[in-house]
């Protein structure tokens, strides 16, 4: 038989967009969905409500440029989770309305009316435990990355103060939360500053850094109010990796990483260092003749996280990167 879900999104206004999702395997209407709010507090907060999961990003990154940062291994964060989402009274309003449309079919109908004991008015869909737990239910990442439909768990009862059912994946827990937060870090773009400015010069040392007052440690936290828990992902700027464009370059160091130091990423360049060896550079040995190369400069974040009854630990390490054309000139000389 044919199973729908619809994803529901809400930013900031009521607003409703529906997504099919779940077209074969949403077992009823509200499976899959996620939903979005973002609010502002009085103290500047910025916090954004995804899929039953809040997200404060006051202390992300910001600025015109702006990414996330991709995992330097295979490791993703959830494509979907479970996450307190409905009260007795809530879930019972969602369900009865597809019932009565028979739209997945009259067996599945009685199956599920029989299994939340619909029928029963004062104990039906746990009625008699109101203000003692929640159903929990799944939630997508609104990108569909790989995963999102692996989540096809029926709604599942949890009391307030239990842990959920240890068999059920990605079920929110502290660790689950920071592996969501890592998902919405933002971090500075990566375009360097360079002097020469303008152009360089084939074999002279070219300076790279960047802007140390960007580059500072950025975090969000994720959290579910419903079950008191929360987790931190931290991430922290690590080292500067810059690749030329073109093999006839040297960098420096030769390793082409700039380890950062004292918060600093690299170092500007001062009047009478030409001759000086960068802390972090690039020498081309060749021009560029009419065109330019592609220098590539990617920053490593090292991301931990905190959470709830002092746990916590490593993540993987993220990278964020950004090119930018560079014109090497032949130096010229005068024949005398």
């Amino acid at each position: 038989m044919s199973r729908t879900a619809t994803v529901l999104v809400l930013v900031c206004v009521p607003v409703l967009v529906a997504q099919s999702a779940y077209a074969e395997r949403g077992k009823h209407g509200s499976n899959g969905q996620t939903e979005q709010r973002a609010d502002t507090g009085d103290d500047g907060t910025v916090s954004v409500t995804v899929g039953g999961v809040v997200f404060d990003r006051s202390k992300n990154g910001s600025g015109g440029s702006v990414g996330a940062v991709t995992s330097s291994t295979s490791w993703s964060p959830p494509a979907c989770w479970y996450a307190p989402k409905y009260t007795p009274k809530e879930l019972q309003e969602t369900l009865e309305p597809i019932w009565e449309a028979e739209s997945t079919g009259y067996e599945w109908d009685a199956e599920q009316r029989e299994k939340y004991n619909a029928k029963d008015e004062e104990k039906g869909f746990n009625k008699d435990k109101t203000g003692k737990g929640y159903w929990w239910d799944s939630y997508v990442d609104k990108s569909y990355p790989p995963g999102w439909d692996e989540c096809d768990e029926d709604p599942f009862w949890v009391d307030t103060g239990d842990a959920p059912p240890a068999d059920i994946e990605n079920a929110v827990t502290p660790e689950v939360l920071a592996e969501l937060a890592y998902a919405e870090i933002r971090v500075p773009g990566t375009e360097v500053t360079l002097a020469p400015a303008d152009a360089t010069k084939v074999n002279l040392p070219t300076w790279a850094w960047l802007n140390g007052a960007e580059f500072k440690p950025v975090s969000v936290t994720a959290s579910v109010e419903a079950i008191a828990i929360e987790a931190t992902a931290t991430a922290e700027p690590v080292s500067l990796q810059i690749k030329p464009g073109t093999p006839d370059a040297e960098t420096y160091p030769a390793s082409g990483v700039c380890e950062i130091t004292d918060g600093r990423i690299g170092a500007p360049y001062e009047k009478g260092k030409a001759d000086s060896t960068p802390p972090c550079g690039v020498k081309y040995l060749r021009s560029s003749g009419d065109g330019t190369f592609p220098l590539q400069a990617t920053v490593t974040w090292a991301i931990h996280w905190t959470g709830t009854g002092g746990a916590g630990g490593d993540l993987p390490d993220g990278a964020f990167g950004a090119t930018q054309d560079v014109v090497v000139q032949e130096i010229q000389a005068i024949n005398r």
